[in-house]
């Protein structure tokens, strides 16, 4: 029996819109810092997407929006890292909020999609920005893993919370 998915659309006049983007951006300071331990893991790990997946996928675009140009910078305060440079983590936000909306389910195809569109879309802008290919490509050469955490990782929390 498949159980029932509960996707929000919520508003910037929701109080929980708020709650939710803070829960989602100290979940986007945390676990940075924890992956930041290991040698490269936070370029291999992608860490400051994984939240920011959950919060657009889960209550929609608006907490994604939060969450996406929040976390930055604060993490950029606080750590001095990751630069202010915000894009990626913005178009995950939108694609996150337009994946759900669309399909209203919760499926490894969905978030696959999701992940690719922004990762593509981002590296072609980072490229545009900083004409070094191969620095642009980055999350490709070593952000398989954080890719992948944010898949299956972002499918086992979503699953775990689809029922609130």
């Amino acid at each position: 029996m498949e159980s029932t998915t509960k996707l929000y659309s919520l508003n910037y006049t929701n109080a929980n819109t708020y709650l939710f983007a803070f829960v989602f951006i100290v979940g986007n300071v945390v676990l940075p810092q924890l992956c930041h331990l290991v040698h490269l893991g936070g370029p291999a790990m992608l860490p400051i997407y994984f939240f920011t997946l959950i919060g657009a996928y889960k209550y929609g675009f608006k907490v994604g929006m939060l969450t996406a140009v929040l976390s930055p910078l604060v993490n950029s305060f606080l750590f001095g890292m990751p630069s202010v440079t915000i894009l990626p983590a913005i178009l995950l936000a939108l694609v996150a909020g337009y994946m759900a909306d669309r399909f209203r389910k919760i499926t490894i195809p969905a978030l696959l999609g999701t992940v690719m569109a922004y990762q593509v879309v981002g590296t072609l802008i980072e490229w545009a920005l900083v004409g070094d290919f191969y620095l642009a490509a980055q999350d490709f050469r070593i952000g398989i893993p954080g890719m992948l955490l944010q898949i299956f990782g972002g499918y086992a929390l979503l699953k775990a919370i689809a029922k609130r």
